[in-house]
């Protein structure tokens, strides 16, 4: 299990999906759930908000699913904001769909090495302890509007 990623992998990943199921995806506004959801939704992507204890409400304007089998159109990435105890659950469900997604994406602090290996296996992309935000902002620009440091050399000679 690997938590070091090539920037290309990622670039690759936020450039060619579609579709993000957020699992675990929050109402409330100050939870790191919902303002990445906002954000994915903001910057283009569509966000497909899945929690059980809100399924049936919209956020975003989309209806809250209660689980990834509630989704009837292809998802490009599974964003995992659950606790790690509960991945394996969340991957056996991703690998159930049809079509499959190409991403699992684990967001910071959730990990699970048994669960990704099953994912990898079946040949998906595993993303742990990393959010999509924080890399779209850091591998697209908008982290340096902030003053931060990205690594990404921009200027061209």
């Amino acid at each position: 299990m690997t938590e070091t990623y090539p920037d290309d992998l990622l670039r690759d990943i936020l450039k060619r999906s579609r579709v993000f199921a957020c699992i675990g995806v929050s109402p409330n506004p100050v939870r790191p759930s919902h303002y990445v959801g906002r954000y994915l939704g903001l910057k283009g992507y569509r966000v497909i908000p899945v929690n059980p204890g809100h399924a049936g409400e919209r956020l975003w304007g989309v209806e809250v699913r209660a689980r990834l089998s509630d989704i009837d159109e292809p998802v490009d990435v599974v964003d995992i904001f659950r606790r790690p105890e509960a991945v394996p659950a969340i991957v056996d469900e991703a690998l159930a769909m049809e079509p499959r997604p190409k991403v699992i994406w684990m967001q910071i602090g959730v990990t699970h090495p048994e669960a990704a290996a099953r994912a990898e296996a079946a040949g998906l992309t595993v993303i742990h302890n990393r959010c999509p935000k924080i890399e779209y902002q850091r591998l697209f620009g908008e982290l340096r509007m902030g003053g931060f440091a990205t690594g990404i050399i921009s200027s061209k000679l």
